[in-house]
């Protein structure tokens, strides 16, 4: 026994509409070779016609002559098998054809569709439908466009209801425009879902923009011809038989006539003109040709109007991205320059908070909350050098999604990678009430074929709320992030070009230019302390030993920086080192400098430590200068040093309050402007700290910050010696 076929929507997309075998019975159709030998025609040819054969030539066939002439010039003109439809109003048997004749696929095809309507009235018609598609052409905003086209279409055509379909990007479509009978049940405002239209219908769509069924419960006549010949291709055909699914998804809605006409824009299906009718109606060619031509005109304007529209944003968003770029070249922190910024930042991408992040640092704008922030920002990829594009909750992390609240729409520029400098623009969640035209699902029922998908039975508005989605980011808005993104990137380039080319100027200076002068400045500091002058000669010298002592601090930190940079590590000489006795010198070093200070120490004996002695003496001044200066006055500088589990750790405490939320993550980066511009430390650079936490980590330590009883307590854990961790023997 075989296995069961799934049933799926696959399988209406798998259905081969554009070979359907079978065509609409309101006229018929011939089918012919490229040179005008007849392959087969359709089980419905009038009678006047007579026997045919296979192979006969057009020419010998008893057509009326301006058809025989059109599908000779078909013969004539055709290109790799192809050629225009060409159209003509035909007579036979007393009866009003229109003959349409084109070539695709290697063959030529000539359909003739009964014409009820004289043609004269045809005429005027035509004229109705081109003062229609001017009042389209005028239009200067979409939904007056699309209102003025279907009260025009159903002006000329007479349908008794025609709507307009805009399709959104995941295929489904909004009914934003209708013109109908009075007494029909409206259906403006409603959704229908992708799978409505599926993907092979869609391209069928995009390649014939027009399909007219005159009769939805009309029997589908077969097409005859040499047995086993390929199945005839009815792509560009006006009569071609249309699914079974579509004919049950029209009688569901009671419709028994329908004419499509598609929007087709850069060769995506941007929406619809969908006509009902609840009686059989056929609409003559040269008026569907004027619906198709008024389509056109419609997707033209269209393009139009969105190109103006993005044009707009394009100049905005050009503008607001070259003032950005002259700031950030001009500013000291990348972070001010966005903030300056950050209002046009917001409008040019329809947003609704800004969130940026620059070495650890993290700033926000709009209703969005400080945890909510710091929370997305933790989720960041380190690697990133492209948009992320976030659309809706599930795109998000599953630990962050409960802390998101309504920001589920995100997207995000990695202007600074190695600074960790992020722009992140957000989008609320968009709920939204959707009227379902009828449940979006389709059934699956059994009929004489078996188990398939059948539309929808009702078609009343079911109502559906839609959570968790922000509005999408549209084309022009990445188009736009991309283009600042690149510039970010250049901008950030250029200054870290620029920053470096000055550093190792600076470097330069400082390593070659000024550490023999201050060496020759020392001394005489040394020897003019040591002189027997009177007066203020001792103080003079200690002054000049102390500034020149400074200096030369500042300058070691700053090659000790470009060593860091550079990437040769400042030179760490491991070797035994009883930590506690370092401690212990570097405290009384401490109180014989500043004897108004008091430093608290208790020695806890031995604690044997693998240690670079300068590098741990450096750390352990500089903490010391940290915990005076910004300690509170008055009150004791606490330093403690215990060993457990593996560890010593170190402890420098000061008096003070705790160190604001947004310096806090910087502490530990070079240049920090909290200490550029701190009034009690005027000469630091804010580099002590960064080169104390690469001691310790080169020491394989660990460093951190905390507040607790009042003070500032920095602790720097460094493994145990070998023989400290094994205990005495």
């Amino acid at each position: 026994m075989s296995a069961p076929v799934l049933v799926d929507l696959q399988s209406c997309a798998d259905e081969p509409i554009h070979i359907p075998g079978f065509i609409q019975p309101h006229g018929f159709l011939l089918f012919f070779g490229l040179d005008g030998a007849l392959e087969g025609w359709s089980d419905n040819l009038p009678g006047e016609l007579g026997p045919l054969a296979i192979g006969q030539p057009a020419a010998a066939l008893p057509l009326p002559a301006l058809a025989v002439e059109l599908i000779a010039d078909c013969v004539d003109g055709q290109i790799e098998g192809e050629y225009a439809p060409a159209f003509g109003a035909v007579e036979l048997g007393g009866a009003d054809y229109d003959c349409i004749v084109h070539a695709t696929r290697g063959r030529i095809i000539a359909e003739f569709e009964t014409r009820d309507v004289p043609a004269d009235t045809v005429a005027l018609f035509a004229v109705k439908a081109h003062s229609s598609i001017e009042r389209v052409r005028r239009q200067k905003t979409i939904d007056a466009l699309l209102e003025t086209a279907v009260r025009q279409v159903r002006e000329f055509t007479g349908f008794d209801r025609v709507m307009a379909y805009r399709f959104r990007e995941d295929d489904s479509g909004d009914v934003v425009a209708e013109a109908r009978r009075e007494d029909l049940v409206p259906y403006v405002g409603q959704r229908y879902p992708a799978s409505d239209i599926p993907a092979q219908a869609r391209r069928m769509y995009i390649l014939t923009t027009l399909r007219m069924i005159g009769n939805v419960g009309y029997a589908p006549v077969p097409m005859l011809g040499e047995p086993g010949a390929e199945p005839l291709d009815m792509s560009y055909g006006v009569l071609r038989s249309v699914s079974p699914i579509h004919v049950e998804y029209l009688q569901n809605m009671g419709v028994c006539a329908s004419m499509s006409v598609s929007i087709v824009i850069n060769g995506r299906l941007w929406g619809l003109l969908a006509c009902h009718h609840m009686a059989p109606k056929q609409v003559p060619y040269a008026i569907r040709m004027a619906s198709d031509v008024l389509a056109q005109v419609m997707a033209s304007t269209i393009q139009g109007i969105e190109a103006r529209q993005d044009a707009e944003l394009v100049e905005q968003a050009a503008q607001v991205r070259t003032s950005l770029v002259e700031s950030l070249l001009v500013d000291e922190e990348p972070l001010d320059a966005l903030a300056h910024h950050a209002e046009a930042l917001q409008a040019v991408s329809r947003s609704h908070a800004l969130v940026c992040v620059h070495n650890g640092k993290v700033i926000s704008f709009g209703a969005i909350d400080r945890d909510t922030a710091e929370a997305i920002v933790r989720t960041l990829p380190p690697d990133a050098s492209d948009l992320l594009v976030r659309d809706k909750l599930d795109d998000w992390p599953a630990g962050l999604q409960p802390l998101l609240g309504k920001w589920v729409g995100m997207l995000g520029l990695p202007f600074d990678p190695p600074g960790g400098g992020w722009c992140l623009l957000l989008r609320t969640e968009q709920i939204e009430q959707v009227a379902w035209a009828g449940r979006p699902e389709k059934t699956i029922t059994f009929g004489p074929l078996g188990a398939r998908l059948t539309p929808r039975g009702s078609f009343d508005a079911w109502h559906e709320t839609v959570l968790g989605r922000a509005q999408p980011w549209e084309a022009p808005v990445r188009s736009h992030a991309r283009l600042m993104l690149s510039e970010l990137l250049r901008a950030s380039n250029a200054r870290r070009a620029q920053t470096e080319s000055t550093r190792a100027q600076l470097l330069a200076m400082l390593g070659h230019d000024l550490r023999d002068p201050l060496h020759s400045i020392n001394m005489a500091g040394t020897l003019l302390e040591r002189s027997n002058g009177g007066g203020n000669q001792p103080t003079l010298g200690k002054r000049i030993q102390s500034s020149s002592n400074r200096m030369q601090r500042l300058i070691g930190q700053v090659l000790d920086m470009s060593r860091i940079d550079g990437g040769l590590g400042l030179g760490i000489l491991l070797e035994p080192l009883d930590l506690a006795a370092l401690v212990e010198d570097m405290v009384d070093e401490m109180r014989l400098a500043y004897p108004t200070i008091t430093y608290a120490f208790a020695n806890p004996g031995t604690t044997l430590v693998r240690a670079d002695a300068g590098r741990m003496s450096q750390v352990l001044s500089n903490l010391l200068s940290n915990a005076r200066h910004h300690g509170d006055v008055g009150h004791p500088i606490r330093v403690a040093l215990h060993a457990g589990a593996g560890w010593a750790t170190l402890e420098v405490a000061n008096n003070g309050s705790p160190i604001a939320d947004d310096v806090a993550p910087t502490l530990f980066n070079p240049f920090k402007r909290s200490a550029l511009h701190n009034p009690r430390n005027r000469s630091g650079m804010g580099l002590g700290l960064y080169i104390v936490a690469t001691i310790v980590r080169e020491h394989e330590g660990e460093i951190s910050y905390r507040h607790e009883g009042g003070q500032v307590v920095f602790s720097v854990r460094l493994p145990l010696a070998e023989t400290e961790r094994a205990g005495p023997t």
